[in-house]
């Protein structure tokens, strides 16, 4: 009979043979499944780390600048980080091509907010002054923003992030309500919208927002210098042009000569693409180089076994030669013998390699989820490992000589 249509009878003992091998099948299966998950993994981080760009980018805002004061890339100790003052915020409002809105900020971490019996711990209380939310392109779902008047009264009036508005609310509308921060008695004007993202200090929607005037006289800070600072452009087109014009007059304004390096930085979208592309370049190089070990390690553990199970049945495929089956269908069998333990091998891999990206997410370094992407590619990599390493051991089985394989192989 020909062997296309003996298939379903070699399928039935390539998986009575798998089953009967428990231990030989174990070892195979978990030496996929290292490989496969370790694929999964590069496949869903880097689809995460695409989404990441795109979420940041989106609300970064193409048509806007972030200036830190120090020079966060050098580095360098004992370096000042209070570099902005409010004269650079007036004179850039002031004089700055294509600047339309500039927003000085500063920030007191790990304060505790409460409200009646609820108190929420660890919340960044940022201090800014009008136009926050239109800076940072973050509608409110309710309320309104923080005015120049807050400001230059140094109002004890806030806006409330998604998060503690959760935590001491509990779903109603925190508008209008009183929280304590510090024990400082505050007004809550208005509610950001929910944005869902986790980044460098955790939960962005963990925030309240006051007045900066109000977070330096409440808080004893020095009320002529801040953090950062925030700028919007007209024609972002012209970024490139924005930024290096925005370099330039800061160096102008704090005196800095020609072989100085800058005591700010700034950062835009382009340099937040650049970053991610870094970050996902390496993460793709180290698991790729993980996965590649991890699946030739399963290569070779199915290929061992595979070869010491071939002289272990030599009797079995003696009698099966000797009966009249075909070389093509004894290495068939041993091929879908391979091929059904490295596809059990990818699935569990895939499993393994989401739940190790479900971990990634919860950690807040990744957003990992499902894509028919990485089921696709985890399936045929563990075709892929069955057919090229289980070909040999499959010609070993095919080729033995009936006469030599009933007496075992000796």
């Amino acid at each position: 009979m020909h062997t296309a249509r003996l298939f379903p009878r070699i399928q039935a003992m390539a998986l009575t043979a798998v089953w009967a091998y428990k231990l030989r099948s174990f070892f195979v299966i978990l030496g996929v499944a290292f490989g496969i998950a370790s694929l999964t993994l590069i496949v869903t981080s880097v689809d995460g780390a695409n989404r990441m760009a795109m979420q940041i980018v989106d609300m970064f805002g193409p048509d806007a600048a972030f200036v830190l004061g120090g020079n966060i890339k050098k580095r360098a100790v004992g370096m000042r980080t209070l570099t902005l003052s409010q004269n650079d915020a007036r004179r850039i409002r002031q004089s700055l091509p294509g600047a339309y809105l500039v927003v000085p900020m500063r920030a007191k971490f790990g304060l505790t907010i409460k409200h009646r019996a609820q108190n929420d711990q660890n919340v960044p209380v940022i201090g800014a002054t009008k136009n926050y939310g239109e800076v940072w392109n973050w509608p409110l779902v309710e309320g309104r923003d923080i005015s120049e008047e807050d400001n230059r009264q140094g109002a004890r009036v806030a806006l409330i992030g998604n998060t503690p508005a959760e935590a001491l609310f509990e779903g109603e509308s925190p508008v209008g309500k009183s929280i304590f921060i510090n024990n400082i008695p505050f007004q809550i004007i208005g509610r950001l919208a929910y944005r869902g993202f986790t980044g460098g200090r955790g939960d962005i929607d963990n925030r309240i927002i006051i007045p900066l005037n109000t977070l330096t006289s409440r808080f004893n800070l020095d009320r002529q210098y801040f953090r950062a600072l925030r700028v919007k452009f007209h024609e972002p087109e012209y970024m490139d042009v924005h930024t290096e014009n925005l370099r330039s007059f800061l160096r102008h304004l704090h005196d800095l000569g020609p072989g100085e390096d800058d005591d700010f930085t700034i950062l835009t979208a382009d340099e937040v693409l650049k970053f991610l592309a870094m970050f996902k370049g390496g993460l793709s190089v180290f698991l790729g180089v993980t996965a590649a070990i991890a699946m030739l390690v399963g290569g070779f553990v199915l290929a061992n076994l595979f070869s010491i199970s071939v002289s272990e049945r030599a009797p079995e495929i003696g009698l099966k030669r000797a009966m009249g089956a075909h070389k093509s269908a004894i290495m068939l069998q041993f091929l879908m013998e391979a091929c059904l333990l490295t596809i059990v091998g990818g699935a569990l891999g895939l499993g393994l390699g989401m739940g190790l990206g479900q971990l990634l997410s919860r950690l807040g370094i990744l957003e990992i989820q499902f894509s028919w992407k990485a089921f696709s590619m985890a399936m045929a990599s563990a075709m892929a490992v069955g057919i090229v390493f289980g070909l040999k051991p499959a010609r070993q089985a095919a080729g033995m000589d009936p006469i030599t394989a009933l007496k075992g192989g000796e």
